[in-house]
Formats: C-alpha cells, sequence, structure tokens
C-alpha cells in the first residue's frame, strides 16, 4: 500500500527550512499553501505526496536514475520500479474512474522522477489497456485484469519504419482467413516493421497492432487495431513468426526500451480484432456502425487525442522542474552589485526576471488548460463509448481534435524553449548533469515528436478553423462549439475591424488586453489563409498541393495563434471568476496577463501589418507591460515555485533544493560523485609516455 497522510495542511505542506531563499518567502504577496490548495485541491496534493512519499522511502528509488548505468542495468532497474509502483497500488481503477485527474497526476509525478518510468507504466497500463478498453468490447476485457497483474505486458504498435504521420499509409496487413476464422498478420518488407514502440524492445508481450484489413475477395477496410501476443510471458521469447527487437539507444529516456516487430503470416483469432469501430463476421463480411469511413478512421485512432493532451501535461511537468531550479538558483546566485561589497541575487536583474518569470506564468497557464482539456476529452470518450451518434458529440469530437493537436506543439515548444533557456540562465552550473536541466531538455525533447510531429499536426488545428468559413459559420449561419472555443468568430467580420486603443500602461496590465487582440489576429490570420488557400486552388493546384503551400506564414501560424488564444481565455476566465481567494487574485492576474501579453509579443510584426497595431506607442506599451508586470512578480516568484516543485528527492537538482544552500549543495554533490577524487586509471599514460613530435608526419 502507498503511505497515506493525515492530520493538518502543515503535515502535508511543512514549512521549508530557513535559509537564503526566505527572504524572498517572506516577501511574496499571498500564502504559498492557500494557492497550492486552490491550485490543486486537497485530495490531489495528498496522492501527489503519497507518491513522492513511496518513492523517496523506498531503496529502490535511490538515485542515480541511470546516469551512471549501463543501458542494460537501467532498463533493468526501471522495470523493477515498474513492478513496484503496480505493488503499491496506485493505479486501483475504481479511484482513476471516480477521480480521473488522478491518472494525470499519477504520470507526471512518476515523471518528475523519472520520464522512462512514467512512460513504461503509461504505454502498458493506458495506453495499451486503454486501447483495449475504447477499440475494443466484452470480449476483450479479459486482457485488462491481465495488464494490472502485469501477468501481460503490453505496447501500442501503429508507427512503421516508414511511415508516421501519414497513418492512413500503414502496410502491416491484417487478411481474414474464413476456413480458420484467423486474422493473418504480416509484415511485407523491412520497411513496414512496427518501429519506435515503447515497451517493444525487450518487455512486451502484447501488443495493439495497426494493420490494414482485408476480407476475402481482397477488399481493404482501412486500418485497425488487433492485439497480437509477439513474446511468450514465461520466457519473453518471441512468438513463431515475430521477430522483435531493440532500436537501439536514444537521446534520452533510456530507460524506456523502444523496439521493432515485423510478422511473417502470423495467425490470431477473428476475436482479437478490436471491434468498436468494424467487425467481421464469422463467414467474412465487414460490419460498421460508421457510415462515413473518414469518421471511423478518427474514432479508430481516438486514443491519440488522449495521448497528445498527456504529452501536453508530460511537457507541462518539465517546464515546472526547470523553472523552479533556475528561479531557485537566481534567488540564491548573486553576481555583481551597485557596489563592489554588495552582490545582489541576479534574479534582481530585468534581464533574469525577463528571460524566466514569462515561462512561470506559461507553467500556470498551460496547466490549467490541459487539465480542462483532459476532462474535455473524458466527456468526449464517455460519449463515444456511450454510442452518442449525435451532431454535438461529433462537432465535440472536432473540436477536441482541434485543441489536443495544437496543444500538444504549444506545450512541448514552449517547454522544449523553457528548458533551454533555464539551462542558460543557470549559467555554468547549469550545464552540470547532476542539476538535471540537460536531462530534462533530451527527455523533452521527443515529446515535440511523438503521437504526431508538431509542425505536421498544426494543420489538422488550421483545417478545422478553415472548414468553419468554408460550412458559413463565422459571420454567417449558426454553428455549434461545444467548448466555445470558436464561438467568438460568430463576430468575425466585427472583430477584423478592431484596433487596438489602450491609452495608458496600467491598463495595459490585465490579461483582457491580449485576448481582444488576439481574436483580432486568429481572425486576421483566418481570413489570410482562407485567401491565400483560395488563391492555390484558383491556381490549378488541387487540394493537396494548395493545402502544402499555406503553411509557411499563414495556417501554421493560424494554428499556434488560435490555440494561445484559447489558453488564454481559459486562464483569463479562472484568475478572474468570483471563486479566486481574494488574497490570490492578483498575482494570479499577473500571471495571466504576462503569459498572454509575452505571447502575443512573438506576433508583433502581424499586428503592426494587419493594422491591429500603428505607430510606435502600441509596440512599446506592450513591452513595458511585460517589464512591469515582470518587476510586480519577482518577489513572488519563488513562493509560485514552492507551489509547483515537488520535493528535494524528486527535483534531484543541487542548485534547485528548497533550502537554497546553493554552494553548499553543491559541493557537497560534486564530493560525493564516483571516483572524484581518485587518480585516473589511465594515469601511465600521461607519466611514461610522452609523444614524439613529427613520428607520424608523412614523410612524402
Amino acid at each position: 500500500m502507498a503511505p497515506t497522510l493525515e492530520g493538518s495542511d502543515d503535515a502535508l505542506m511543512p514549512d521549508f527550512p530557513r535559509g537564503p531563499l526566505h527572504a524572498y518567502r517572506a516577501r511574496a504577496s499571498f500564502s504559498w499553501r492557500e494557492l497550492a490548495l486552490f491550485w490543486e485541491g486537497d485530495d490531489m496534493l495528498r496522492f501527489k505526496k503519497s507518491i513522492f512519499s513511496a518513492l523517496e522511502n523506498d531503496p529502490l528509488f535511490a538515485h542515480p536514475r541511470g546516469g551512471d548505468l549501463s543501458v542494460e542495468k537501467y532498463r533493468e532497474l526501471n522495470f523493477l520500479r515498474c513492478k513496484r509502483i503496480f505493488e503499491y497500488d496506485l493505479l486501483r481503477l475504481d479511484e482513476l474512474l471516480g477521480s480521473p485527474l488522478r491518472f494525470m497526476a499519477l504520470v507526471t509525478s512518476l515523471g518528475m522522477y523519472d520520464w522512462s518510468l512514467a512512460t513504461k507504466v503509461f504505454l502498458h497500463a493506458f495506453t495499451f489497456g486503454s486501447a483495449i478498453y475504447s477499440s475494443g468490447s466484452e470480449r476483450h476485457f479479459k486482457y485488462i485484469p491481465k495488464v494490472f497483474s502485469m501477468e501481460i505486458f503490453g505496447c501500442f504498435a501503429l508507427t512503421e519504419l516508414s511511415h508516421g504521420s501519414n497513418a492512413k499509409a500503414i502496410r502491416t496487413t491484417a487478411h481474414y482467413d474464413p476456413t480458420t476464422e484467423e486474422f493473418v498478420i504480416h509484415s511485407p518488407d523491412f520497411e513496414a516493421a512496427k518501429f519506435w514502440v515503447g515497451n517493444m524492445g525487450k518487455t512486451a508481450t502484447h501488443a495493439v497492432v495497426f494493420a490494414q484489413l482485408y476480407t476475402p475477395g481482397g477488399q481493404c477496410h482501412g486500418l485497425h487495431p488487433f492485439v497480437v501476443q509477439i513474446r511468450d510471458p514465461k520466457t519473453l521469447l518471441p512468438m513463431p513468426g515475430v521477430m522483435v527487437g531493440d532500436i537501439g539507444r536514444k537521446l534520452g529516456q533510456n530507460g524506456l526500451d523502444n523496439g521493432f516487430a515485423m510478422f511473417h503470416k502470423v495467425r490470431i483469432p477473428r476475436q482479437d480484432l478490436l471491434n468498436r469501430t468494424g467487425d467481421v463476421t464469422p463467414e467474412g463480411t465487414y460490419v460498421t456502425p460508421f457510415k462515413d469511413t473518414r469518421q471511423r478512421f478518427g474514432a479508430s485512432l481516438g486514443s491519440l487525442s488522449a495521448g497528445r493532451v498527456t504529452i501536453m501535461g508530460m511537457s507541462i511537468t518539465n517546464l515546472k522542474l526547470a523553472v523552479s531550479i533556475a528561479l531557485r538558483f537566481s534567488a540564491t546566485r548573486r553576481q555583481f552589485g551597485p557596489t563592489d561589497e554588495e552582490e545582489v541575487p541576479v534574479l534582481e536583474y530585468q534581464l533574469q526576471q525577463w528571460r524566466l518569470l514569462p515561462y512561470l506564468a506559461a507553467v500556470y497557464a498551460l496547466d490549467h488548460f490541459a487539465r480542462l482539456l483532459f476532462l474535455d476529452l473524458l466527456e468526449l470518450q464517455q460519449g463515444l463509448l456511450g454510442g452518442d451518434r449525435s451532431a454535438r458529440q461529433a462537432e465535440l469530437g472536432r473540436e477536441v481534435h482541434a485543441l489536443a493537436s495544437a496543444g500538444k506543439p504549444l506545450a512541448s515548444w514552449t517547454a522544449q524553449r523553457g528548458i533551454q533557456e533555464c539551462r542558460e540562465a543557470c549559467g555554468g552550473h547549469g550545464y552540470l548533469a547532476m542539476n538535471r536541466l540537460g536531462d530534462l531538455r533530451n527527455d523533452n525533447d521527443p515529446n515535440c515528436t511523438y503521437e504526431g510531429d508538431n509542425s505536421v499536426l498544426l494543420q489538422q488545428t488550421s483545417n478545422y478553423l478553415l472548414g468553419l468559413l468554408e460550412r458559413g459559420g463565422p459571420g454567417g449561419a449558426h454553428f455549434e462549439s461545444p467548448l466555445k472555443s470558436v464561438a467568438f468568430l460568430e463576430a468575425y467580420p466585427a472583430l477584423l475591424g478592431q484596433r487596438f486603443q489602450v491609452a495608458r500602461l496600467e491598463d495595459c496590465l490585465d490579461s483582457s488586453v491580449p485576448l481582444a487582440a488576439y481574436e483580432w489576429l486568429v481572425c486576421y490570420l483566418l481570413r489570410e489563409s482562407y485567401q491565400k488557400l483560395s488563391q492555390e486552388k484558383r491556381s490549378g493546384g488541387n487540394d493537396f498541393t494548395a493545402r502544402n503551400n499555406c503553411q509557411v506564414y499563414h495556417c501554421r501560424s493560424l494554428a499556434l495563434a488560435f490555440l494561445e488564444l484559447t489558453v488564454l481565455r481559459r486562464f483569463h476566465e479562472h484568475t478572474h471568476q468570483p471563486g479566486v481567494p481574494p488574497p490570490l487574485r492578483a498575482v494570479l492576474q499577473r500571471l495571466s496577463a504576462l503569459y498572454g501579453l509575452w505571447c502575443l509579443h512573438q506576433h508583433t510584426a502581424l499586428l503592426y501589418r494587419g493594422g491591429y497595431f500603428s505607430g510606435e506607442q502600441a509596440g512599446k506599451m506592450v513591452e513595458s507591460a511585460i517589464l512591469g508586470l515582470c518587476s510586480q512578480l519577482k518577489d513572488d516568484a519563488i513562493a509560485l515555485v514552492d507551489v509547483i516543485a515537488p520535493p528535494d528527492f524528486i527535483l534531484d537538482s543541487p542548485i534547485g533544493r528548497a533550502d537554497g544552500e546553493l554552494y553548499k549543495n553543491l559541493w557537497t554533490t560534486v564530493l560525493q560523485e564516483s571516483k572524484v577524487l581518485e587518480r585516473a586509471s589511465w594515469w601511465p599514460e600521461f607519466s611514461a609516455n610522452k609523444p614524439v613530435i613529427g613520428s607520424l608526419r608523412p614523410k612524402l
């Protein structure tokens, strides 16, 4: 059993040790405990702390995470830790179903410790398990208990060596044989090998394999998921006809075994087709509840939206850790000062504030959005499982898909840029592996690629928005937007006539200002993208070529701006709602304003080009507002970090520890490194074997 926590808020959130960070904590305008309770809630805080305490008190989870281990040993340790997570029973289905946000909290809490572990658990229990649950039917539920008992171990096999983003072109086949009532799974050549599949390299016994389904007579019914056994659970040896292996060392997350598999006429029972979107009768007739093949294809890949929303949470978690390390470092690192005798914390410098505090604001804004989108996704999936075929359900599916398709790029790119900024803001100490910023950067990197390349994914969102114009929505007939993310487009023509009219700097310090600007910007980019697409089509290009020629400077910018607007709108509404405790309103509204203005500033050229900004005063006012908000948030920065940072054991960064004893912690950790004071084992090469200068120079 995982440890439980009883008692007061002080037991749940004990005081931080007094030290160099105390001065900043004392200057905070709010209580960090009050914000933590408002932001997370008591139940979630206790759940997270139970996870962190379990890891910290169990010797199996003692550091290092794997930096000094061989890949083979790291993966063995990671698997043992994965087993231990199940032994702690942190994955109880009744609790997760009763409080779905616990799922995200579990994944991100484990990820704060080590993403190799979190991803291994996530891919097995949730990606594999939920694919069976959501894509299958009652006949497949027999697998679910085996997942949670680890009797079998799963993976999700969609990507192939030669195809990733273009899922429709996947080449693995599943031909139905009515004489034996079996599907024959086959890889036509090595380019059709399943590739990059997490857990497949050394561990997985079963896979959800996506293949093109063929019925007798040779008719292809498109991509469908099948449960395929790839290894014997008793020996971990490949099943007959399966060639399965590991793809090798990666840039990060090397505790996770990514693998490949080829299938040579592997036969599986007809019942192992996951049949929620389509089935085959014993005689070989294909049946589906979907009349539209595109709708069926989208439903069959519905689990990818869940993956993308989860990756948003993973990216935000990485940024939380990096910002926590960099800001605690900045509040205790003293360099230069007004006199030679007085050095000041680098956080006092405007440049350091400008580099880091917008990313702190981004953490809060994106974190709130990701949680809401996760709940929106649950609503969608409940409708799908309940057989809802209403127009609202279809529109909700399109809207969630559009938000997830842009949400993952925005979150993962923001995290990637932010982690790099944090690394540089910590100077040379940030480059030390022990301070973890390098691992965070490398472990976050794949978030930009898997479950859909970011740049490709953004096209899904821009296509959704362009489709609204083509359907006559904005300015014409009413269209339904269940989550209201595109409701503002009802005022599309009028919004295009809006202009920036803020006259005083103090009026610019609220997120309503960037919110209004973003509504204009999205309308402007939508109009420009639509006109560009129409122009390309008039020039004789087909739809494929026309859309390809509209991405740069048009559709890509449209998708990102739309998602930035949506994130900002939800954060603005949250921070301005009456339920916010009065002591927290000022700091949360400053975070909202800073995030909005900082994001908007990246589009300054477009705001001027489209005529929303005119004259130099508008641009200067936005810049002054950003710097003013950074200055106002500076004294609250450490308290804001205290809300989001995990315990020191989990954060595992000497320069980011909660006591703020920067140099003491760093020096102690350096001296505790292996063989740090020992003479090099190769010392004779230095002492005895001196080079003979020019001895190897060519004689010609």
